[in-house]
Formats: structure tokens, C-alpha cells, sequence
């Protein structure tokens, strides 16, 4: 006997609840904004976002079941999976688009209008939403018991908790406000250093932390292993690569650095020497990371395509039932090839027709892989870089090759790895919600039109949002890195021009082999060996509060749920300081931060102190909210 016939979901098919509602749509539009901004700031900090499925469920249970007074799961359903479609758009734009900006700052090109923003995320979106219709059978339904779809099975155990709904709507909410006021302290008002550091008399490293909540909640959600070897990268570039740097070339000018290395580190210290050398080094590390765990995916990806297809084939026999009805599918093809046609004919996207038949092919199959992928291994380790550069890297010799070089056929190309970024990425996200929605008796069509409508949001939201961090601070600053972005633009000038400082980018291929012979994960490595020492240790700093959580000596169940509360907040913190990021970046804009800024006033041995007092404070909260949460007993 079939075993996957036998489930039955939360709410039968033959019932039929209350699910796309003005509520639902509303709110669920709302965190589609709030999470895709506050993703995309973090992002551009750390070169990671964070699966927003989970709090935005909590959200609508919180809002449908106490403020509103209404048992409706599947309305919640639908707010997370509207929500958690802007984190992914967010994502997916946020790791390529930036390299346009990048561009404009050198006077290569001109800036990316808002319209080419918003329609290569649309257009991206929608595609990773009708990609998946068809795939939803092969995947979620018959793979049923084999995929565990971890976020999305996840998700759907917190809105099946709904009685918790409102206590764990509370702690999110909390992790918003205290961190949009630790953030208006550090950034607005600038009362107290945002950032630590130690240097060494004699000795070029320098090791510190920032003091920033989000970034140390992102340590707290990853866990202590990924945020430890996170930290080893950086222990490794800024405290032996960069003194190496330093003692062996002090008088010598190496390319790209136009200065003496020894004159740029008495003026700019180890920070200089991180800007001219050490991101062509991590950028090396990270290419070869992503194209290794491509590589190491290929048989299941392989696999993954073939099972697809072969269930595609027989989609005749699917039930009628509410509980299996998807978008009709002949008008998801129509909509896939007006989609491919306006990716070649509207003017803003600069795509040519092999660019559109690019898109189309490795579109759809890396939205295969990536929704197989999130089912086995969850959406935090779909190589999604790994994709995006395969795609870079054909795409740009493709185009190359047919005449479109230089400038243009870069600006080409990154628009073409954009919108294959944001399709697998939604296509992922798409997987984890239609997996909730399928344990919980949601009706996929719905589910899809709920996607389609959080793609939309987002994408008119994300381009306001990358010009306004732009303009406020730039991209690829200090305040910025945009990590993931630079790499894809020196992949793109590599391969048209061939002038990258090809010998660090080999140094940053050969330590990312090194890493992967002995066993750890790369790319997190990689990251931790480009981004700054201090951002690296506040994200450490999370993730031994979280070793704190798993070795305190309690029974499982609470043990879970002081992890869990952990996550609610710092997933909260992580919206509340994007947020208040993006309010400080409009009044840098309008000219008005400067009216705020009381640092003029403080010693800087103050702020300092001042620093590290509200770092204490930071971590005080996440406990208070977590390990020190008094709970009341739910079987009461």
C-alpha cells in the first residue's frame, strides 16, 4: 500500500476555511516589505539573509488569533506565504544587482533605474513561482515522507501551536523594538561606538567585534559551528594574511594598491590593507566555494531534474480535491513565455534573445535543483552562489563570444545571473511554503497566487530600498560590503577582461581547496575570510550565546523551546534594526542625520565604554527573552 495516499492533512479537503482574505493579503504584503528591506540590509552587511517563513507565521498567528479573535490557520498560512516571498526576492537581488551600482560609482555605466530594478525582480520572481507549479506534485505530494522540507515542516508545527500564537507574537515584536533602539542609539544619535577593535604594537593584525544586534543575532540563528568557522576565516585574513602582507611588502606598491603597503597600513590601518587585497582573496574563496558545492550537487542534481521530469509527464491522474489543486497549468506556460518574451523585449532589462533563452533554460533548471535541494538539505544550504556563478560564467563567455563584450555585455550578464538568483530563490522559498501549506490542508492555487502576490510587493519595494542604502552609505563600503555582489562583478570582469589581480584570487581558490580537504564547510569559511574581523566576531559572539542555550541543563522540550524563543527574537532584532537601518539611510539622504548626531558632544573613551555597556545590554535581552522567559504551562 501507498503510504502517501494515507496523509491526511490538519484541515481536510472537504473542508473549506477562510484562506486569501483582505486581512491575510494586507498583512502578509506588509512583512513581505518589512522583511524583504530589513533582508536586504542584512544581506548587504553580511552576505546572508534569513528565512522570514517562521516569524511572519508567528506574526499572523499573534495578530488572527488575539488581536482579531479568529481560529484561522489557513488565513495564517497564507500572511507567511505572501511574508517570506520578500526575504527571497530580497535575497536574490540583493547577491547580483548591486554590481550595477558598483559600476556606476567607477563611471562605467549609468546607475540601474528603478523601473530595470523592479521589473528584473518581478520578472525573476514570477518566473521562481510558475517554475515550481508544476513541480509541486513531483516534490511535495509524492516525495511526501523523503523530503523533509525542514523550514517549511517547521513552519508549519509553529502554526499548528497556535495557542502559543500570541506569547511568541510578543517576542518577535520585542526583538523589533529593542533593537530599532539599540540601532537609533549606535547609528542615529551615535552616542556609543558601533564597532571595537584591538591593534598590536608591532603587529599588523587587529582583532575587535561590532556591537550590532542584528549581526550577532544572525550568529545566534546560524548556530555556534557555521558562526565559528565564519570566524576562522577572519581570524585567518586579518590575523595572518594581512601581518604577512604587511612585514614581507612594506615598501613594495602590489596591485590593485596604488601606495607603498607599508604607508597604506600606517594610514589606513589593517582596514586599508583589507580593502586592496583581502576582498580579491576572499572573493577567490568564495567563487571556489560555490562552484565546489555545485560540483559536489551535480549527481543529485541530475537525479533531482530527471525524477521531475519523468512526474511532470503523468500529471493526469492528480486529484481534483481542493487540497490538489494547482494553478491551471496550461496558463502557467502561456505566462512562463510572455514572461521569456518580455525579459528580450522590454527596453530597461538589457537582455538580448540569448540572454531571454538563458533565463528560460537554466531558469527552469535550477529552479528543479533548488526546490529538490531545500527539500533534502533546507534553504540555508542551497547553493544558490554556486548557481548564480555557473550561470555568470556561461553566460558571460556566451556572450562574449557572440560580440556582446565590454561594458554592455557585463551589464547583460549580471541582469541574466539577477533574474536566475531570484528564480531560485523563490523557487526554494516557494517549495517550503506549498510543503506548510500541503500538512496543513491549504489549497496550493491559492498558496501560488499568494506567492505571486508577495513577488509583486517586494519587487516594488526593493528598488526604493537598494537606492536609499546606496545613496545613504554606498555599496561596497564599510557600512556595506555587498559581498556576495562584488564577487559576481569580479567574475564578470574576469572573464571580459581579464584584468583582476588574478594571483590573490588564487591564493583565495587554493585556501578554499585546503578547506575543503580537511573537512569544512566552505563558504562559510570563505565568507568569514572576506568580510571585516569585527563583523565576524559579533556573529560569533550569537552563536556562543545559542552553545549557551543547547548546554543548559534542561529537559528537551524546554530546551527547544528557549532555543526556539532565542530564534523569535533575534529574527525580530534582525527586522527591527533593518528597518531603523533604512529610516537612518533616508535621513542621510534628505540631509537631516546630521541634526541627530550628538557623537560631537562625547569623548570617544566614553563611547567606547558606552559600546560595550549596550553590547551587555544587547546580550541581557536575548536571555531575558529566552532563557529567563517565564512560561506559562499550555496543557493548563
Amino acid at each position: 500500500m501507498d503510504n502517501k495516499k494515507e496523509f491526511v492533512p490538519y484541515i481536510p479537503a472537504s473542508k473549506i476555511t477562510p484562506e486569501i482574505t483582505v486581512a491575510s493579503v494586507t498583512m502578509g504584503i506588509l512583512l513581505a516589505v518589512v522583511f524583504g528591506a530589513a533582508n536586504a540590509y542584512l544581506g548587504l552587511r553580511v552576505g546572508m539573509t534569513v528565512s522570514a517563513s517562521i516569524p511572519a507565521a508567528v506574526i499572523a498567528m499573534g495578530v488572527i488569533r488575539i488581536i482579531m479573535r479568529k481560529n484561522s490557520i489557513l488565513e495564517s498560512n497564507i500572511v507567511q506565504t505572501i511574508g517570506s516571498a520578500g526575504e527571497s526576492v530580497a535575497a536574490g537581488a540583493i547577491f547580483t544587482l548591486p554590481a550595477l551600482f558598483l559600476w556606476a560609482a567607477e563611471g562605467k555605466t549609468e546607475k540601474p533605474s528603478m523601473t530595470e530594478i523592479t521589473l528584473i525582480a518581478l520578472l525573476g520572481g514570477l518566473l521562481g513561482v510558475f517554475f515550481m507549479v508544476p513541480l509541486r506534485n513531483a516534490l511535495i505530494v509524492k516525495e511526501h515522507g523523503i523530503l523533509p522540507y525542514p523550514e517549511g515542516t517547521a513552519c508549519a508545527e509553529v502554526l499548528l501551536a497556535g495557542e502559543k500564537g500570541g506569547a511568541n507574537a510578543g517576542t518577535v515584536f520585542a526583538g523589533m523594538g529593542f533593537a530599532a533602539l539599540f540601532k537609533f542609539i549606535i547609528d542615529g544619535l551615535k552616542v556609543v561606538s558601533g564597532e571595537i577593535s584591538l591593534r598590536f604594537k608591532g603587529y599588523a593584525g587587529e582583532i575587535g567585534t561590532q556591537i550590532y544586534p542584528a549581526v550577532m543575532s544572525v550568529g545566534y540563528i546560524c548556530g555556534p559551528r557555521i558562526s565559528s568557522y565564519m570566524f576562522a576565516g577572519g581570524l585567518l585574513s586579518w590575523m595572518v594574511i594581512i601581518p604577512l602582507i604587511v612585514l614581507f611588502g612594506s615598501e613594495i606598491v602590489l596591485y590593485p594598491g596604488t601606495a607603498p603597503i607599508g604607508e597604506m597600513f600606517e594610514s589606513g590601518g589593517a582596514s586599508a590593507v583589507w580593502s586592496s587585497y583581502i576582498r580579491y582573496i576572499g572573493a577567490g574563496a568564495l567563487a571556489a566555494g560555490g562552484i565546489m558545492s555545485l560540483i559536489k550537487s551535480l549527481p543529485l542534481i541530475a537525479k533531482t531534474f530527471a525524477d521531475a521530469m519523468k512526474s511532470i509527464s503523468g500529471r493526469g491522474a492528480i486529484s481534483n480535491e481542493r487540497t490538489a489543486r494547482d494553478m491551471n497549468f496550461k496558463i502557467v506556460i502561456i505566462a512562463i513565455l510572455i514572461l521569456t518574451l518580455l525579459v528580450w523585449l522590454i527596453p530597461a532589462i538589457p537582455v538580448s534573445l540569448l540572454g531571454a533563452f538563458i533565463v528560460v533554460i537554466f531558469g527552469f533548471f535550477f529552479a528543479t535543483v533548488s526546490s529538490r535541494m531545500v527539500g533534502l538539505v533546507g534553504s540555508s544550504n542551497n547553493p544558490v552562489s554556486g548557481m548564480t556563478i555557473a550561470t555568470l560564467l556561461i553566460a558571460t563567455l556566451l556572450l562574449k563570444i557572440t560580440g556582446s563584450n565590454g561594458v554592455s555585455g557585463m551589464v547583460s550578464a549580471i541582469a541574466i545571473g539577477s533574474i536566475i538568483c531570484i528564480v531560485t530563490a523563490i523557487a526554494g522559498d516557494t517549495s517550503q511554503d506549498l510543503k506548510t501549506g500541503y500538512i496543513l490542508g491549504a489549497t496550493p492555487k491559492k498558496q501560488q497566487i499568494g506567492e505571486v502576490v508577495g513577488v509583486a510587493a517586494s519587487a516594488l519595494a526593493i528598488g526604493g530600498t537598494l537606492y536609499i542604502l546606496d545613496s545613504a552609505w554606498g555599496f561596497g563600503s564599510n557600512e556595506l560590503g555587498a559581498p556576495q555582489a562584488t564577487l559576481m562583478k569580479l567574475i564578470i570582469e574576469g572573464v571580459m577582461g581579464g584584468n583582476l589581480p588574478w594571483g590573490l584570487v588564487l591564493i583565495g581558490v587554493c585556501i578554499a581547496i585546503a578547506v575543503e580537504l580537511i573537512g569544512i564547510p566552505v563558504l562559510p569559511f570563505a565568507i568569514g575570510v572576506y568580510l571585516p574581523i569585527q563583523l565576524n566576531a559579533c556573529i560569533m559572539i550569537g552563536g556562543v550565546i545559542r552553545l549557551v542555550m543547547e548546554k543548559t541543563k534542561r529537559n528537551e522540550d524546554e530546551k527547544k523551546r528557549i532555543i526556539n524563543d532565542g530564534i523569535l527574537f533575534c529574527s525580530g532584532m534582525i527586522a527591527g534594526e533593518g528597518l531603523i537601518g533604512i529610516f537612518l539611510a533616508i535621513l542621510a539622504v534628505a540631509g537631516l542625520g546630521e541634526f541627530i548626531d550628538l557623537s560631537g558632544f562625547i569623548p570617544n573613551p566614553v563611547m567606547i565604554i558606552g559600546g560595550i555597556v549596550l553590547f551587555e545590554i544587547i546580550i541581557l535581552t536575548v536571555l531575558k527573552f529566552s532563557l529567563w522567559k517565564k512560561r506559562v504551562n499550555i496543557d493548563e
